[in-house]
């Protein structure tokens, strides 16, 4: 691969679209008023400020040299935790109790359960929760029981959850098997070649498939106590449940034009399969399910569990349970294990998280602690260092299938999920690796480096003079860079043929399987996001790529192909137009785009006219819904700090808005050095599932005011 070409591209990143921002009547740009008292908070009270939190975030560190903290999703998982100890028999037990008392806490006064904190009542997950509450011993006539049940009935009662609750409902005999989507094992037997195959599925649903057709195969159904039933919460009853699913409703529309109704036309298969399933024609199935279960068991290997994520988990320990494992079995009580490392016990409840995030959390701590004042030298960084090194990918995984050519590199999110590393860590973890090598060599350990391996000379740009200091100390940090090479070539290896990037595959963008009746979960493809190509050029032209790289010429064409008609981008995996415009922003300027170019203008003047009377910025998970709540939400730390790198990136340091979110921020720190902030700012599948990282709270605060106090101090 030739990662260091080089061209002259310019002229393709001139501006056309939208007219600039903040113009009057005569077409001239209004310039934001200048601060007339030079500074808001003094330079001691910002020092103070990021010293506090700098300290609180260095205590945290664990003597592996990792962070990770608690990674909330919604009551989703503690209703499936409890509907998958019905299916073992299991719900007569101290852990089910305390994972039902989680779920009463965290019902609305409407009576239902919310996707994230004041969002509207969610169908499944109030269902599932309900459910759960009945299988624990709760009674349905409680006050709030009754309120749940008519909150779900006034919502359209259960024949409304998606295609996942229904399995849960088949799986203790609620309906009947024939009333959810067909999941045949055959799928596994599709060519790669095929349109419609296991890997043109995005990585996460392919994990959820796979134990889910071995589960659609054997059909297994755990009969519950009359008692135990919901028939209460159907409109009419579970016997009247249809067959196939409507359209559903938290899909977003296809980009591509179709003259085919996919809806329609999946429907239509799924009875197909369901007649070959009545029929017992199916003489491709014991071919199919032998290779399924080799495929899930297989990807057990180095793994927290099937794809290190809660769904998956719980659907292959089902699986494991239909192909006949004893609950002393190693593989089933290993997933159980995975599952019980995913609890947080508190003295009367029990919260789940759907995966851990050490990956992740280390390398953003890091980036914010050198932003802080760390030292590359400091004990914590180079433990954070050792720990990142460690959990480089160096095996195949799924995204080599249809991109065999690319030598396996690359981080993942979780402990350990060696099968699926993705590029959002994994440019997150090079960019973190970066700052951990001595800042005075820097420039010259690069080419000190390549002097060594010529490989590397392809990647880093630049002809600094090699230096004795730096070749004297380069062996030292050669691990680091050998890293970062790799990582880089990994990344550049899996750039998307419309310039941009997604998460774990490459042109993982089959949009017609987003219409397959299990698919409801929005999230079915992995397609390129700007956020991620965004950082993914961030990365780029820190370790020295150019903006006439071609690989970034297509990268910049893709992000500013999608520029919403208001200058901000969409977010996909942070909430949202904030988390996209702050990304997007700070990687165009990473590379040379001018602060003056008209697209980033008028992202600036979109950030500034969403911050709040406060000084801060939020906004809300319902801007995936409702695209006009863009920028508009609770102000949070996390989403403040966003707004505040974008802007500071674009030479802003000095504006009102600036100095405002600052204040904000100062103004709203605990005395720990830590913010509150009981928000939901991540995204696992828009309109679907979100989270709440509890470290964002701390380390993109500090990352802004880092970068804010060296700007003052002119570095």
């Amino acid at each position: 691969m030739d990662v260091g070409g080089q061209g002259d591209h310019r002229s393709r990143f001139e501006y056309s679209g939208a007219s600039r921002p903040d113009k009057d009547a005569a077409g001239t740009t209004q310039p934001e008023p200048e601060l007339k008292s030079g500074r808001f908070a003094s330079d001691d009270l910002l020092g103070q400020t990021i010293g506090r939190t700098r300290d609180y975030l260095l205590s945290q560190q664990h003597e592996q040299g990792y962070w990770v903290a608690e990674l909330e999703g919604d009551t989703i998982l503690e209703s499936e935790y409890i509907l998958l100890l019905a299916f073992l028999g299991k719900t007569d037990t101290e852990t089910a109790r305390l994972a039902g008392n989680y779920l009463l806490k965290h019902q609305t006064p409407a009576g239902g359960w919310a996707a994230y904190p004041g969002g509207p009542l969610e169908i499944s997950g109030s269902v599932k929760a309900y459910f759960a509450l009945k299988l624990v011993g709760h009674s349905p006539e409680a006050e709030y029981m009754v309120r749940a049940r008519d909150a779900i009935l006034a919502a359209g009662g259960a024949e409304k959850v998606n295609s996942f609750t229904r399995f849960y409902l088949a799986l203790l005999d609620i309906i009947s098997y024939e009333q959810v989507p067909a999941v045949p094992p055959e799928l596994i037997l599709l060519p790669n070649w095929s349109p419609i195959n296991i890997y043109e599925m995005s990585a996460w649903s392919r994990t959820i498939v796979i134990p889910l057709s071995i589960l659609w195969a054997h059909r297994p159904c755990h009969p519950i106590a009359d008692e135990h039933r919901i028939d209460e919460l159907f409109v009419n009853s579970p016997q009247e449940l249809p067959a196939s699913m409507g359209s559903s409703e938290t899909l977003d529309a296809m980009q591509s034009d179709t003259w085919l109704d996919w809806d329609k036309f999946f429907r239509r298969v799924d009875s197909g399969f369901k007649f070959l399933e009545r029929n017992r024609i199916k003489p491709l199935r014991k071919r199919a399910l032998k290779k399924a279960t080799a495929w899930m068991e297989e990807r057990f290997a180095g793994s927290d569990g099937l794809g290190a994520i809660f769904p998956p988990i719980v659907w292959s320990l089902i699986a494991l349970k239909c192909l006949g494992h004893d609950d002393d079995s190693p593989d089933v009580v290993r997933a159980m294990d995975e599952l019980d490392k995913l609890m947080i016990r508190d003295e009367d409840s029990i919260r789940l998280q759907p995966c851990k995030s050490p990956v992740w959390d280390t390398a953003l701590t890091t980036i914010a602690l050198r932003d802080a004042g760390v030292s590359a030298d400091h004990p914590a960084i180079r433990r954070s260092a050792q720990w990142l090194l460690s959990k480089e990918v160096r095996q195949a995984g799924d995204w080599q299938t249809l991109n065999s050519h690319l030598k396996p590199a690359g981080w993942f999110f979780e402990f350990n999920n060696q099968f699926y590393p993705d590029v959002d860590d994994t440019i997150m973890v090079i960019m973190a690796l970066r700052k951990t090598l001595p800042p005075e060599h820097e420039a010259e350990f690069y080419a000190a480096y390549s002097a060594f391996d010529g490989e590397m000379a392809a990647v880093i740009s630049g002809n600094q003079p090699l230096k004795s200091a730096a070749v004297s100390q380069v062996e030292s940090v050669r691990p680091v860079l050998e890293a970062i090479n790799r990582g880089t070539r990994w990344v550049l290896g899996m750039q998307n043929s419309d310039g941009g990037w997604g998460a774990f595959d490459v042109d993982n963008n089959r949009e017609i399987l987003t219409r397959v009746p299990f698919a409801d979960h929005n999230a079915m493809i992995d397609p390129s996001w700007p956020d991620i190509a965004a950082r993914v050029v961030e990365m780029l032209a820190q370790i020295g790529f150019s903006k006439e790289h071609p690989q970034i010429i297509r990268a910049l064409e893709y992000i500013f192909e999608h520029q919403e008609t208001d200058h901000c981008w969409f977010g996909r995996w942070g909430v949202n137009y904030i988390y996209g415009t702050w990304q997007t922003v700070v990687g165009l300027r990473e590379i040379g785009v001018p602060v003056h170019d008209p697209r980033i203008e008028g992202a600036i003047a979109w950030l500034k006219s969403t911050q709040q009377d406060c000084g801060g910025w939020g906004e809300t998970p319902q801007s995936y819904d409702d695209p006009s709540l863009r920028g508009q939400g609770e102000v949070t730390p996390s989403q403040t700090a966003w707004a505040l790198l974008g802007l500071l990136s674009a030479g802003e340091e000095n504006s009102v808005a600036v100095q405002r979110g600052i204040d904000y921020l100062i103004d709203t720190q605990l005395p720990d050095g830590t913010w509150d902030e009981s928000q939901f700012t991540g995204t696992g599948f828009p309109r679907v599932f979100y989270l709440r990282y509890h470290y964002y709270r701390l380390y993109f605060p500090l990352m802004a005011l880092g970068r804010a106090a060296a700007l003052r101090a002119g570095k």
